[in-house]
């Protein structure tokens, strides 16, 4: 599995940058017709005037960390670790893999800052770390992204496919998988069960 980063812009401060939404949750609204993102929840980790890429932060791979160290070649004797779960990050080119961590725990080859608190590294020793216990603190692995091209995003968020709210790393650290999507919305300060409700009326 090559663990390799779609290319990214470097981010230089602009005027009106508080319109990108780098380190901000997507959170797909009930009524959502992609399947890809309906019900789901986004950790955008790279928005600017080219486009954006994001992370899906509660969908499953069909493999375990364990499957991903043996793909390639690494070997680990922590058997709890080996069962953790893999996210699906999104449609993009899921052979590429994608480690969204706390910013400890050392320095990694490749590693592009979402934000004071986040951190995706796409290099294979994040992993080799990870597998000898000596990697980041809090860390989550994922294959595929979600990507969206020029305005694209802007668009779907004005046609309201989507909520967006500054994001939380508890909720990618310390919620399970099943809640993200209602503790993302809870993030905003809205009832999930209202738009649960509402998407039932339209």
């Amino acid at each position: 599995m090559a663990m390799t980063m779609p290319v990214m812009a470097r981010i230089s401060p602009m005027p009106d940058a508080p319109r990108y939404l780098q380190n901000h949750f997507l959170i797909a609204l009930p009524g959502m017709d992609d399947p890809n993102f309906a019900g789901g929840v986004t950790l955008l980790c790279h928005h600017a005037a080219e486009g954006a890429m994001g992370l899906m932060l509660n969908r499953l791979a069909p493999l375990t960390l364990g499957d991903v160290f043996e793909q390639m070649g690494i070997k680990t004797f922590d058997l709890e670790l080996a069962q953790s779960p893999v996210l699906l990050g999104g449609p993009v080119q899921c052979d590429r893999g994608f480690v969204l961590h706390t910013p400890d725990g050392g320095e990694w080859e490749s590693t592009f800052p979402v934000s004071e608190h986040l951190r995706l590294t796409t290099s294979r020793d994040v992993l080799e770390a990870i597998a000898k216990g000596n990697g980041p603190r809090n860390s989550v692995v994922a294959l595929g992204y979600a990507g969206w091209g020029e305005h694209q995003l802007e668009e779907e968020i004005q046609d309201n496919a989507w909520l967006t709210v500054e994001a939380d790393p508890s909720v990618i650290f310390d919620t399970p998988l099943e809640q993200r999507w209602n503790a993302a919305t809870r993030l905003i300060g809205i009832d999930p069960r209202l738009l649960a409700g509402y998407a039932g009326h339209a």
